[in-house]
């Protein structure tokens, strides 16, 4: 389905006109900063739907002669920049004519829908009054209003910025006879985290992964600790993996690499590769066979289904004599080698391949 944004056309494309303008092609204004923001739009992959309220058109005192010679002119305006409208819905009711398609009203946007779906998670609703914004919460989108004085945060340029400014999150659900697992993240918000798995050691670990790898994560994972701990911790590296790899995205301008990190007399020595191939090298050796709960055999397997499924290169080298230490270590030094890899830089692909 296709981000699509549905566009009030007068006070919202062109300024709106008065009466006596209404005919006068000389007269029509284009809103300040519409031409450069519907460009950065239509590169971000936006679908573009004009849909206007016109009051009486093909009345006498509305013909459609006289719609269609400014409609036509405004649009060849948009085109001789390259921008083009997917469709352009017209309800020439009044509103006391009680019809279904006049806006707030939602019978165009579905009628239009219904032979090109749109993706309701990434569109949105872009007008001057608040029937544009009604028209959105009847559709359950987003509503944004451009407004001619309404002050910085209602310009083309602030709207472009919003709908183009990336959203590294993902939510996803993993269910096996095993265990079940909820996880969400989202690289850009550095809290908050909250674990649930049945083991209160592994629990504290994940948070620190989250906490200083510098993004929200909630995970939530009911398993079959009444058989081990083993199902627990791998499915939920592998759904962890999985949320980070979909919320990384096209991965343009990330950090890609990153970390040494000491805790009291332990260390911890990680090399991350945000490659989309995954490998996985671990050294050390624990001193105890569980902490807290969690088997210790299962800290290297916990990273190394994470590095299948998030698909990294991770090498990872402990060594210490506090076991405790050492495990944390280990999961503190993989969130900070994460935050240095998630970290945006740029704006390129790191990659001289052109794929990562």
């Amino acid at each position: 389905m296709i981000p699509t944004l549905f566009i009030d056309r007068d006070g919202t494309l062109v300024e709106e006109p008065t009466d006596e303008q209404v005919d006068r092609l000389d007269k029509i204004r284009l809103m300040p900063g519409v031409m450069p923001a519907l460009a950065r739009l239509r590169d971000a992959g936006y679908s573009l739907v004009m849909v206007t309220n016109q009051d009486g058109l093909g009345t006498a005192s509305f013909p459609e002669s006289a719609f269609r010679e400014s409609h036509e002119f405004i649009l060849r305006l948009f085109e001789s920049q390259g921008i083009r409208f997917d469709g352009v819905l017209v309800c020439p009711h009044f509103l006391r004519d009680g019809c279904d398609c006049r806006k707030p009203k939602t019978k165009m946007i579905e009628e239009y829908a219904a032979g090109r779906p749109y993706d309701p998670a990434r569109s949105a609703v872009i007008g001057d009054r608040a029937t544009d914004l009604e028209l959105a919460a009847s559709l359950g989108l987003a509503g944004l209003r451009v407004l001619l004085d309404g002050g910085p945060d209602h310009t083309w340029a602030a709207i472009a910025e919003c709908l183009t400014a990336r959203h590294r999150t993902a939510k996803l659900t993993r269910a096996t006879k095993e265990t079940s697992i909820e996880v969400a993240v989202d690289l850009d918000s550095e809290g908050p985290q909250a674990i649930s798995t049945g083991i209160g050691f592994f629990d504290h670990m994940l948070e620190q992964i989250g906490r200083h790898g510098g993004f929200a994560l909630r995970l939530e994972c009911k398993g079959d600790l009444h058989v081990d701990e083993h199902h627990t911790v791998e499915d939920c590296a592998l759904a962890l993996g999985q949320a980070l790899r979909q919320a990384l995205g096209d991965k343009k301008g990330i950090g890609r690499y990153g970390f040494l990190l000491p805790m009291d007399e332990a260390e911890a020595e990680i090399s991350i590769d945000l490659s989309g191939r995954a490998y996985f090298v671990f050294e050390g050796r624990f001193g105890r066979d569980s902490v807290g709960g969690l088997p210790t055999e299962l800290v290297p397997h916990f990273f190394r289904s994470l590095s299948d499924t998030l698909g990294c290169a991770l090498h990872l080298k402990v060594r210490g004599e506090n076991t405790h230490h050492m495990v944390e270590s280990c999961f503190k030094g993989v969130g900070r080698a994460l935050r240095q890899g998630f970290r945006v830089e740029g704006t390129t692909l790191p990659s001289s391949k052109g794929v990562l």
